[in-house]
């Protein structure tokens, strides 16, 4: 009699706590799933891969994908994702001037060859990173927002934590050799697709070439280092990479039929086995896989109330594309869909998980999305709290 109450008691204090848990408990995406009946050979060239769909976050295939190796330029993945969110927290406008420092002009491998000195928009700077993998230009951009590279490097860490990035570690903001700087293809996959979030950024990543100092005497031209977004069909990004100890690297991105996947190569042999092998993971994805769209951007999710705030409910409203993957022709009809939202109490930041989206196919959990805080919630004052409660007694 004695057990069977004490796991009653235990019962009921595990759903309590479950129906307390704070907003922060829903702080990181969800772990991917794995695709039904991914048994590809891909990638075999390749030290580490992974193949992800972008919306889901489900994974079509692996090799390595966990081990920590050096990843060159594809560190600007983290760079760009910082700066998008800076945009979007108006930290920074792609108008603003951004001005070269000795330091960033110093540095070497790939660049925009910046002066001293040198002043660009925010918007040519993220072009010259995008396309041209500018060293200098990811510097200047760290600075910009951060004041020093170093303190930059401690927010692309922090934000790697944030992401749940287990095998990653930033130690500069281009990727340069540097002691203590690696990720994984896994944790690559992630950022990128946490950057896809941002669909502006493809105007950068999608772009095969431009000009940056158009009105000057000596315009320069920049030819994305990512040949596929000229030559494979519906590629628009992301990021290359090579040094002597990377090798040759590449997180490619394409859309096809409201398909998004995300193919990520590390330590390749050359650009020719890199760009054929990451051409053939996408191509397998196209001929396999199909989205079944849950929400559309823009789509009202539902709403949710907000206890002691001052707004008492938050409609949320799909701020991107949540969808599932699938075996092309399976059946969509027994897919479902709940929120799971804990009780919320203000203050709650934007952008802040609140909750999750969970999808279902039957009894069977096909993925799991976070989903966002659309607003700021400050703590009301006791007045507006009084007049809110006086108000629900007539």
């Amino acid at each position: 009699m004695r057990s069977n109450r004490t796991k009653f008691v235990l019962a009921c204090c595990t759903a309590l706590l479950l129906a307390l848990a704070p907003a922060s408990a829903w702080a990181q995406e969800p772990a991917a799933k794995q695709a039904p009946a991914a048994q590809a050979n891909l990638a075999p060239s390749a030290r580490s891969a992974i193949l992800m769909d972008a919306d889901s976050g489900t994974i079509i295939f692996e090799k390595n994908s966990h081990d920590k190796l050096p990843p060159a330029s594809i560190t600007k993945v983290m760079t760009m994702l910082l700066i998008m969110e800076a945009l979007d927290e108006g930290v920074i406008k792609l108008t603003d001037k951004v001005s070269t420092s000795e330091y960033a002009a110093s540095m070497g491998g790939s660049q925009i060859f910046l002066e001293p000195g040198e002043e660009m928009t925010a918007d040519e700077m993220l072009k010259g990173i995008a396309m041209a993998s500018g060293n200098d230009a990811s510097v200047a951009m760290a600075e910009k927002i951060a004041g020093t590279e170093a303190e930059f490097v401690n927010m692309m860490n922090k934000r790697a934590e944030e992401l749940g990035l287990k095998n990653t570690r930033f130690s500069n903001v281009n990727g340069l050799p540097v002691d203590n700087h690696y990720t994984s293809a896994h944790d690559i996959a992630v950022m990128s697709r946490e950057l896809l979030k941002h669909p502006e950024i493809t105007k950068y990543t999608g772009l095969y070439q431009d000009y940056l100092r158009k009105s000057s005497e000596k315009p320069f031209w920049l030819v994305n280092t990512n040949k596929l977004v000229r030559f494979y069909n519906g590629a628009d990004g992301l990021k290359t990479g090579f040094t002597s100890e990377a090798k040759f690297c590449l997180t490619a991105t394409a859309k096809r039929d409201g398909l998004r996947v995300i193919a990520v190569v590390m330590g390749e042999p050359n650009t020719k086995t890199r760009n054929a092998e990451v051409s053939q993971m996408l191509d397998y994805s196209f001929a396999q896989y199909m989205n079944h769209t849950i929400f559309k951007k823009d789509d009202v999710m539902g709403t949710v109330k907000v206890e002691k705030g001052s707004l008492p409910e938050l409609t949320l409203t799909a701020k991107h594309s949540y969808s599932v993957l699938l075996k092309k022709g399976s059946s969509v009809k027994d897919i479902r869909y709940e929120l799971q939202m804990p009780k919320l109490k203000a203050p709650i930041k934007v952008n802040e998980p609140i909750g999750k989206l969970i999808v279902y196919q039957g009894d069977q959990v096909l993925t799991e999305f976070n989903v966002d805080s659309p607003a700021t919630v400050e703590r009301a004052g006791w007045w507006k709290l009084f007049k809110r409660s006086v108000g629900s007694l007539f």
